[in-house]
């Protein structure tokens, strides 16, 4: 299946799990390409994922920090529970069906 670099398979509100690192976390913001600065990148980005595919911004479970990750380090956890962050009221009112939602208006 090809997609177009600006198909996200995640989105806000979505449980999800870092392949390498094992963490779980919630989908807060979608990038549908790379937008951090090439410093950063080569810093972090140790494997070198695709800067012309989607990145996510993803609140940590049981953490008060978050996350900018390629989505081919990504997938939908297989198990949606709850997460634990500081921030979560923040972007999300709801969670229902193993997901985050907004019930309100941002205005």
């Amino acid at each position: 299946m090809i997609r177009s670099a600006f198909e996200a398979r995640f989105g806000p509100g979505q449980i999800v799990r870092h392949l390498r690192f094992d963490y779980r976390g919630v989908i807060v913001d979608v990038d549908p390409v790379f937008s951090g600065t090439d410093e950063w990148y080569d810093q972090v980005a140790r494997s070198r994922p695709p800067k012309d595919e989607p990145w996510y911004h993803v609140l940590v479970d049981v953490a008060d920090h978050a996350t900018y990750v390629a989505e081919r380090n990504l997938e939908a956890d297989p198990e949606p529970a709850p997460i634990r962050h500081p921030l979560l009221a923040h972007f999300f009112d709801l969670f229902e069906d193993g997901a985050y939602r907004k019930d309100r208006s941002l205005n």
